[in-house]
């Protein structure tokens, strides 16, 4: 299997806060950027103590062939400083902004995704791999139509230096335990500097991908009956190891400092990444088409991924949006899941109005009470893992109750906290 899949997954939830709507290098929240999986320069974490400098992944692996083995790809953010100079007299000067023929040109803190490769023969000696990415400077020169020189773009981008260390043994049950251990080794900046300052030195969004040959890796999450001792003695440290591709696959991982589900993937309706996994898609394609022309020329000018986010949402058919609008499908242990053939004599079948009565002893969240004595219309019955039983309702007296309804946003009550009531008129 090819790490393809996985890369788009990484990619999709590991992109996290790299550039958020309204998508403009101008927005406050894109001033002060952030991300996942940071690992900083070893001196410069030990001095400060607000980004780690290392992390480590643990996997268990079950060889099935005579030459079991593991190749892997460490996968980071290094991040590119874009400055914007424009020609003053004899030299360059920085800019917060340089329009030349009509095209913007705006300073910018680039992601680079960076890949390195490493392998492990399972039961072979441990092994420690050193990494170096050199830095570099690039010009591009910025002319008008007439050829005149107006400015450059300047792309700077700071030495990486790093490890990778592997080791395996074996756990019983013919189990072996995979350990990778990724470290920033960088040495500069200096102790003392300012976060903005290490940053071009990080590993931003650190993740790793690695695939079994010969073997088979065993779910951490819902581990086989003869593998929970084991799995229960495998620790991974600001990283956590999940199963990718199709259901019944085993040989490939990603291992993230976001903890996904076995087997997760991208939903079919998603057109692509808007860099705000937390996010709907269709709210913030949505708002995204609210942009001014303006707001989406600067957003363009912002970064090569905001420009293609703004050129798909316009290019986006009136039926590929309505596709944003939602699913329902592969509930997991702990989520709510609707009940099966809710007898419609039940006094909180869907239709039926309620009498809602609040349990304060159960509540966590003081606006449940402030509703006591309302009346509400069931939407759905649902039941959680431990098959509790809820009902689904809307306020009758919410003037916003058929919104609710049309996207689902409903308020949830056990049923002994209802008294029926007659069936309202639809």
């Amino acid at each position: 299997m090819s790490f393809d899949r996985a890369r788009a997954l990484a990619d999709a939830v590991l992109l996290e806060g790299y550039v958020l709507y309204p998508y403009r290098a101008s927005s406050t929240k894109n001033r002060f950027r952030w991300a996942f999986g940071i690992l900083a320069p070893r001196a410069w974490s030990e001095a400060d103590g607000s980004e780690p400098w290392w992390l480590e992944s643990q996997c268990l692996v079950r060889p099935r062939g005579a030459m079991p083995r593991i190749d892997g790809r460490l996968r980071f953010i290094q991040q590119q400083t874009r400055r914007i100079e424009q020609q003053q007299g004899g030299g360059f000067a920085p800019v917060e902004t340089l329009e030349v023929d009509g095209k913007l040109h705006l300073p910018w803190e680039e992601g680079v995704i960076q890949e390195l490769s490493f392998a492990h023969a399972l039961g072979g000696a441990p092994t420690t791999q050193r990494w170096h990415i050199e830095g570099g400077r690039l010009v591009e020169e910025l002319r008008d139509a007439s050829g005149e020189l107006r400015g450059r773009v300047v792309r700077e981008r700071s030495p990486l230096e790093g490890t990778i260390a592997i080791r395996s043994e074996p756990c019983g049950d013919g189990l072996h335990r995979v350990s990778v251990r990724v470290e920033n080794v960088a040495g500069t900046p200096a102790p003392g500097a300012h976060r903005e300052q290490m940053l071009p030195f990080a590993c931003i969004a650190t993740h790793l991908l690695m695939r079994a040959a010969d073997a088979g890796f065993v779910s951490l999450i819902d581990p086989p009956e003869a593998a929970k001792a084991a799995a229960a003695q495998t620790r991974s440290v600001r990283t956590f190891p999940v199963l990718v591709g199709e259901e019944g696959r085993d040989d490939l991982v990603l291992s993230a400092p976001i903890i996904l589900y076995d087997h997760a993937k991208l939903a079919p309706e998603s057109p692509g990444d808007f860099f705000d996994a937390t996010e709907i898609d269709e709210l913030l394609t949505l708002r995204t088409a609210t942009l001014t022309p303006e707001e989406k020329r600067e957003a363009r000018a912002t970064d090569p991924r905001a420009a293609e986010l703004i050129d798909r949402v316009e290019r986006m058919t009136p039926e590929q949006r309505e596709r944003l609008h939602g699913a329902l499908r592969d509930v997991h242990r702990g989520e709510m899941i609707p009940r099966r053939d809710p007898p419609p004599d039940h006094f909180a079948a869907p239709g039926k109005r309620v009498r809602l009565k609040p349990n304060p002893a159960r509540r966590t969240d003081a606006q449940d009470l402030l509703f006591e004595g309302f009346t509400a219309t069931v939407e759905a019955l649902l039941t959680d893992d431990q098959d509790r039983q809820y009902a689904a309702v809307t306020l009758d007296a919410d003037p916003a109750a058929d919104l609710h309804r049309w996207y689902g946003r409903y308020f949830y009550y056990y049923l002994d906290e209802l008294e029926p009531l007659e069936a309202p008129p639809r």
